[in-house]
């Protein structure tokens, strides 16, 4: 009596052509961007308190108040360093979880910057 194999070769797997990982440095840029225009928020109402130059300088819409003037400030501020991030990240492979680390960071420094009790704190006696 003869044992036969009756377990069949597997067959090969087909290969997968190889995917170039894709470069995170647009999505790294646009995170720590966002980061950077949250954190200039924070930085133009603590400068509109501290200083009636500033404040008057940044009341481009008299109804609005300073208000008018730091919000548009702080897109600009957003779309030129996201602009700037994006030509010089685009081919970089940055992890996009230190980006968010980043952003984070910034965010909560214009978070606080936004506070009535910290920015009155650099109020003029």
């Amino acid at each position: 009596m003869t044992v036969h194999d009756t377990t069949t070769p597997a067959a090969p797997a087909a290969e997968v052509p190889a995917v170039p990982d894709k470069p995170e440095g647009p999505i790294s840029a646009a995170i720590i961007a966002t980061g950077v225009g949250a954190a200039a928020l924070g930085l133009f109402t603590t400068l509109a308190e501290a200083s009636t130059t500033v404040k008057d300088w940044l009341q481009f819409s008299d109804p609005v108040g300073p208000l008018s003037g730091k919000t548009i400030m702080a897109v600009t501020v957003w779309l030129v360093s996201w602009a700037i991030l994006h030509l010089s990240m685009r081919r970089t492979r940055y992890e996009t979880g230190r980006a968010m680390t980043i952003a984070l960071v910034l965010i909560a420094v214009g978070v606080l910057g936004t506070f009535p009790t910290f920015f009155q704190l650099f109020a003029p006696e």
